[in-house]
């Protein structure tokens, strides 16, 4: 699906309405939003609610109050995942004619024990760059009629990329420009190392498209240029490259900036129930001082 290249430059910031928005995404929004103006760009808002159980209307509706009180401006309309289902199915089904992905039953308990049984033998299994271990990809080796027989009895499955096998196909180095900074401080070409993540899930039965599948998808086809978003994405970007050289998407420049941390050090998190941006501005702070506290706290 190529898309030509946009006349100018494009931002987008791209929060998921199951929960509110905190301090960290406050700086994320900005730095997009401030980042596009400086360049004479633009700057979108999309809405990432494919996970319908978690997703709700009334956070959907606190991200517009939140941002609109920070005093950004995005383009209209608003792009929602939801509304786009059809052009990740086909995203997927073109992975599946090109042989690169496999149906996957293993349950997270049955992972669990394969490898605390590989681990028990006193050999190290392989993890992911967040630390979770790598599917074991049994499924992999069975035959394509295999594999069909597979998901036509029912069971409950997720679809997931031949990882090994798409870098094989690949004729030339994978690579991104960075303009931010990874986690040792990397800026300029990066290789991409899509291999320390695995076989990554591009589809479950409760989930129409992963968040890798679809973000190189929408980033597509908004024309985005430039992708700025936290440092704890940033292996992700491996990834993320390999889906867009498979697909015949564009590359667009990564920016990864710094992340705001918790008393404890850890990154903030709409699960943990940290602060929302909400919480300060009926607390009567105002745009201009949480911008500060952002570059503080930062």
């Amino acid at each position: 699906m190529p898309v030509p290249p946009p006349a100018q430059p494009v931002f987008r910031f791209a929060p998921s309405p199951n929960g509110l928005l905190h301090l960290g995404h406050a700086l994320s929004a900005i730095i997009n939003h401030d980042m596009a103006g400086a360049m004479g760009g633009r700057f979108l808002l999309r809405i990432e609610d494919i996970d319908r159980t978690r997703c709700r209307p009334e956070f959907e509706a606190a991200i517009f109050e939140d941002l609109a009180w920070l005093g950004l401006i995005w383009e209209q309309p608003v792009r929602r995942q939801s509304d786009h289902l059809d052009l990740y199915a086909a995203a997927l089904e073109r992975l599946r004619t090109m042989g690169l992905v496999y149906p996957s039953v293993m349950t997270r308990g049955e992972i669990k024990t394969a490898v605390a049984a590989h681990e028990a033998s006193g050999q190290a299994w392989p993890r992911d760059p967040d630390g979770t271990p790598l599917y074991p990809g049994r499924e992999r080796e069975l035959t394509a009629s295999e594999q069909a027989d597979l998901v036509a009895g029912g069971c409950p499955h997720a679809w997931r990329l031949d990882v090994a096998k798409a870098v094989g196909r690949l004729a030339e180095p994978l690579l991104w420009r960075e303009t931010g900074a990874g986690p040792a401080g990397e800026t300029g070409p990066i290789a991409a190392d899509p291999r320390a993540w695995g076989d990554v899930v591009l589809s479950r039965s409760d989930a129409p498209s992963s968040y890798h599948l679809s973000v190189v998808v929408d980033d597509a086809l908004q024309g985005i240029t430039h992708v700025v978003r936290g440092r704890d994405l940033y292996h992700a970007t491996s990834i993320h490259r390999l889906l867009q050289r498979l697909l015949d998407l564009p590359e667009p420049v990564y920016h990864h900036h710094r992340l705001i941390l918790g008393p404890d050090g850890r990154k903030l998190s709409k699960s943990n129930g940290d602060t929302g941006i909400a919480a300060f501005r009926v607390a009567g702070r105002s745009p201009a001082e949480l911008r500060a506290m952002i570059v503080e706290a930062a």
